[in-house]
């Protein structure tokens, strides 16, 4: 089958100042692109006048194919919902603030058309990045790496390139708590990185405060890998085992060799020791276990992903 068409995904929440030039400068590049395109906007729940400018640009460009989610379920969330609707040969997700440059679009078809399944864009620098966001990213793919997860290329973005293939395997995920690029990664087929310097936000506030960038890499972390949970077990056979050398080594100084060391560790402190031991390993066990036990009754909730509205109003 010829690779003819392309579905360009952008999730948009609170974008109102910026989604006009954003457009302007994606259609611009899909223009002197030999191929036919669609453009999905989803307007993630926004509370500005984000869906309807969405909406005023529908009219006026035929490629323009918006969804208007019924209230803010998040990014990844709005990302699936684009997806599920692509109708293309190949679907491009980036961002709507700008720092994905449009510019690289010619090469992530070039490099789809010449056989990869997925082209996904890596971040070299970014500007006016956060000292939190710019050091917890490399935290974030050094533990992922720790836990198991060679796979995943350090500074990886959602800006990506998927193939219809791809498409209708990542279809068949049901996660509710997902980190679509993960998600991506995990299904495997034939890639090719292409690295860019992100574009400094020209409109409004990031959407991503610590708080959700800190919950998106928990959700990274238990759904790429079971090391949390094996790391409980392994703590608990340490702690256990220093706990009985600690216990040994206090009744043989105190009860057999009359305590030579002049330690004078008393029978309250001992008991002391043991129960903190034991209370370590309750607490450690129970709240791992805690992740993956809310983790497995959201899944069994089987809420819908997504609600759509018929239109832009609020």
């Amino acid at each position: 089958m010829s690779k003819r068409k392309i579905t360009v995904i952008v999730p948009v929440y609170n974008e109102q100042a910026g989604i006009q030039e954003f457009h302007s400068s994606l259609v611009a590049v899909l223009d002197q692109v030999a191929i036919e395109a669609e453009i999905i906007y989803i307007d993630d729940g926004s509370i500005d006048e984000s869906a309807a400018r969405i909406q005023k640009i529908a009219r006026t460009d035929k490629r323009v194919h918006p969804l208007y989610l019924s209230k803010n379920f998040g990014k990844e969330i709005a990302t699936t919902a684009g997806i599920h609707a692509s109708n293309g040969d190949a679907a491009l997700i980036l961002d709507a603030d700008g720092q994905h440059p449009v510019e690289l679009i010619p090469e992530f078809i070039r490099n789809w058309k010449e056989g990869y399944k997925v082209v996904i864009g890596v971040r070299r620098t970014n500007k006016n990045e956060g000292f939190i966001k710019k050091h917890g990213s490399t935290a974030f793919y050094k533990i992922l790496r720790i836990l198991g997860a060679p796979d995943v290329k350090p500074g990886s973005t959602d800006y990506r390139l998927i193939d219809r293939e791809v498409i209708d395997a990542f279809k068949k995920l049901t996660e509710h708590n997902r980190v679509t690029r993960s998600l991506i990664d995990w299904l495997g087929f034939t890639r090719i990185y292409i690295e860019f310097d992100a574009k400094a936000r020209k409109h409004g506030e990031a959407s991503y405060s610590t708080r959700k960038l800190v919950k998106l890499a928990m959700n990274g972390f238990i759904s790429l890998s079971f090391a949390p949970l094996y790391f409980s077990g392994y703590l608990g056979v340490f702690i256990t085992i220093m706990s009985f050398f600690a216990a040994s080594l206090t009744v043989i100084n105190k009860y057999i060799l009359h305590d030579p060391l002049s330690l004078n560790i008393t029978g309250t402190a001992t008991l002391a020791m043991f129960i903190l031991f034991l209370v370590g390993i309750l607490m450690v066990g129970q709240g791992l276990l805690a992740l993956y036990i809310a983790r497995i009754y959201t899944e069994t909730q089987n809420r819908p992903l997504y609600i759509m509205r018929r239109d832009a109003k609020n």
